[in-house]
C-alpha cells in the first residue's frame, strides 16, 4: 500500500507541475513573459502562489520551464519538416520558413523565445536553445554539402549564422511595437531565400 500511495503521490505532483507550465505558457502566449507573473498563472492553473513556488522556485525558473518545453516542441517539428523532405536545399528553406510562420502567428510566445528582456536565467537558456536550434541546422547543412547541393564551409558558424539571421529578423515582426503584415509570405520568403543564399544553395 505505501508503495502504491507513494506512486499515486508523484503523479499527482507531476500533474499540477503540468498544469502550472501549460498556464505559465498560455499567459506567455498571450502577452510574453510581462503577462506571466506568478500571481497571474497561480489564478490561471487554479492554485495558490505559493503552491507555484513549492514547484517553482522562482520566476525565472518557472519561465525557463516555459522556454524549455516551448524549445523542445519546436525542435520535435523541425525533425519533422527536415525529415519529410529529401534534399537538403528543400529541408533548409522549409526548416525555415516553418520557423518564421509559427512565430508570426504566435508574436508573444515567440518575442519571449527570442529577445523579450527577461532574467539572466532566461537569457542563459536562451543561448542554450540557439545552440540547440542549430545543431538541427548543421545536420541540414551537413547533408547538403556531402550532397554536393552546398559548398564546403565551417558547418558550425553557418548553422549559428542561420539561427542568428532568422531570429533577428523576427525581432521587428514580432516585437512589441509590432505593426501588422499585409504580407507574411513575403517575409517568410525573403527570410529563406537569404539563408539560402547565405550557405551557398544553388537557385
Amino acid at each position: 500500500m505505501a508503495y502504491r500511495r507513494t506512486r499515486l503521490m508523484e503523479e499527482r505532483l507531476a500533474s499540477n507541475r503540468e498544469k502550472m507550465l501549460r498556464a505559465a505558457r498560455r499567459l506567455v502566449a498571450e502577452g510574453g513573459f510581462r503577462n506571466a507573473q506568478i500571481a497571474a498563472v497561480a489564478a490561471e492553473a487554479g492554485v495558490s502562489t505559493g503552491t507555484i513556488y513549492r514547484y517553482f522556485p522562482s520566476k525565472a525558473e518557472l519561465y525557463v520551464e516555459v522556454l524549455t518545453a516551448a524549445v523542445n516542441n519546436e525542435i520535435a517539428i523541425l525533425h519533422e519538416v527536415i525529415g519529410a523532405r529529401d534534399n537538403a536545399r528543400a529541408q533548409l528553406d522549409a526548416a525555415v520558413a516553418s520557423f518564421v510562420r509559427r512565430a508570426l502567428t504566435g508574436p508573444n510566445l515567440a518575442w519571449a523565445f527570442i529577445a523579450e528582456p527577461a532574467e539572466a536565467e532566461v537569457d542563459a537558456e536562451r543561448i542554450r536553445a540557439r545552440k540547440r536550434l542549430g545543431d538541427v541546422f548543421k545536420s541540414v547543412l551537413k547533408h547538403g554539402v556531402a550532397s554536393g547541393e552546398f559548398p564546403k564551409q565551417n558547418l558550425d558558424a553557418s548553422a549559428a549564422c542561420i539561427v542568428g539571421a532568422f531570429t533577428e529578423a523576427l525581432v521587428g515582426p514580432i516585437g512589441p511595437s509590432r505593426k501588422s503584415l499585409r504580407d507574411k509570405e513575403r517575409l517568410v520568403g525573403a527570410i529563406c531565400t537569404f539563408c539560402l543564399r547565405a550557405v551557398g544553395a544553388r537557385e
